[in-house]
Order: structure tokens, then sequence, then C-alpha cells
């Protein structure tokens, strides 16, 4: 029987592969949301946390995509954590043309978060996190004004993203 080159390489390759993936499990590499030896799992501790409600349309926004993100069948009954979650956003105009008016912007949103034990308000972790955004600023307003929206949305994405991966490590470790 004749073998190839890319039938040796193919080989040779999967062979690799299995011994890389073989050897995580002796580096103590562990799923993050697997269920834990005490028997909770991430998801359920996810469940747990009570979302503080936020002021104005972008406290809205991003108090919906934490709900979305940490418990995907409505707040809990009976809720064992409170999230509270403080936005700030910051526009700055760069790209500047000769008659000094912008045609980029940077859009920045940062989230001050921290997580209370509900029962007690004994404060259990604290963050921040932060996303920058652009767009472009065009000719017409409306056109501006739906890329700022997406720009704002695609930011308050990423934060709730990142909060989410925040808490799910620290679920892990406690």
């Amino acid at each position: 029987m004749s073998w190839s080159r890319r039938t040796v390489c193919r080989l040779g390759l999967g062979g690799l592969a299995t011994l890389a993936l073989g050897g995580l499990g002796a580096c103590g590499f562990q799923p993050l949301h697997q269920r834990q030896d005490s028997g909770s799992s991430v998801a359920a501790d996810l469940s747990a946390v009570r979302v503080e409600p936020l002021r104005d349309r972008v406290g809205q926004q991003m108090h919906n995509f934490l709900r979305d993100r940490l418990n995907p069948q409505g707040q809990p009954a009976a809720p064992s954590y409170r999230l509270r979650v403080q936005i700030t956003e910051k526009l700055s105009e760069l790209g500047v043309r000769r008659d000094e008016t912008a045609t980029r912007a940077n859009l920045r949103i940062n989230a001050q978060f921290s997580l209370v034990d509900f029962s007690s308000g004994a404060p259990l972790f604290s963050g921040r996190s932060t996303s920058t955004t652009s767009y472009d600023i065009l000719e017409n307003p409306y056109a501006t004004t739906v890329s700022e929206d997406d720009a704002r949305e695609r930011a308050l994405r990423e934060v709730a993203d990142d909060i989410q991966t925040r808490l799910s490590i620290y679920f892990t470790r406690t």
C-alpha cells in the first residue's frame, strides 16, 4: 500500500491534536460551566442574581442585556444575589476635516458593577468593565444618529458579556 505525504501529514497532525487535548486534563483545565463538587453549577448561581434596575434608556438596554445573559428565564423569584451597575458614557470626536468638522467618533462605555449578597447586603465582588466602539459621523444627521445608536448597543453588549464572564469566574472560584 502506498501512503501519500498528505495522508501521513494528516495522521501526524491528528495525533498531535489528540496528545495536546489529552494533556489538558493533566494541567487542571476544567470547563467554566461544569457542575462543581458541591453540586451547584455556575448557571444556577448566575440565575440567582437579580439585576437592579438602571435609569435612562442606556441603563434599560444594559439591564436587559445582563438579564438575558444571567437569567434567561426571567428575574429569579428568590434571588441570592443583587447586581448593581453604574454606567458612564464618553463621546470623543476624531478624524477632523479642514473645516473643523468631525468625521469619526469613539463612544466609550464604562460600567462599575458590584455583586451583593441579597439578604445581608454584604459586597461579594466588584469590578469595572469598559468598551470602546467607533462610528462615522455622516452628512445626514439621521444616519449619524443610527450609527451612534448601533455603536452604543455594540458597546453595551460587550460590557454585558464581560460582566457575565467575570461573574462566572467568581462563582467558579467560590
